[in-house]
């Protein structure tokens, strides 16, 4: 087989793209599925939230200790320490399963600001008949939630 210099040129670039092809392609495929299976973190993995703010409320670190501000038009009650720390630990420890997204107007919103985040996570709350959804705009993940975890993530709906 007699072919010139440019020609060479093409057969190799023709053949390391079909090799590229191949190889990306048998990558796929022994790699699998990337969607994770079972319940996942809501959180990164080891990350210190260093505020949580819903509507009109704003619990933040002071020290080892927390603090809720509330806005002066609040109809909820102020809750003590220990209530504080248990949802900030819910935050941190809660699991749930992924889901298919769920239509209609948002129940609640979260806000949390973690150490060494340059954004905060933002989660919305959304109800239907008889499930919770909760909604990761950071990572555009909807996850579903019972109604004990629901009020363990947002206090405004353990005081209802």
């Amino acid at each position: 087989m007699k072919l010139s210099r440019k020609g060479w040129n093409n057969l190799i670039i023709f053949a390391m793209l079909i090799m590229i092809f191949v190889f990306n392609g048998l990558h796929h495929r022994l790699g699998g599925d990337d969607e994770p299976k079972g319940p996942q973190p809501l959180l990164p993995a080891q990350s210190y939230i260093l505020t949580l703010e819903y509507p009109g409320i704003k619990i933040e670190r002071i020290g080892t200790s927390w603090r809720m501000q509330q806005d002066s038009d609040a109809a909820q009650p102020s809750a003590d320490i220990q209530t504080l720390e248990a949802n900030v630990r819910a935050w941190q420890q809660q699991r749930a399963p992924l889901a298919e997204p769920l239509g209609g107007a948002p129940l609640l919103a979260a806000t949390l600001t973690l150490a060494g985040e340059p954004t905060p996570y933002v989660y919305v709350l959304y109800k239907d008949q008889q499930h919770y959804r909760l909604f990761n705009k950071q990572q555009q993940r909807w996850y579903s939630l019972t109604t004990h975890q629901a009020q363990q993530l947002f206090i405004q709906l353990a005081s209802n």
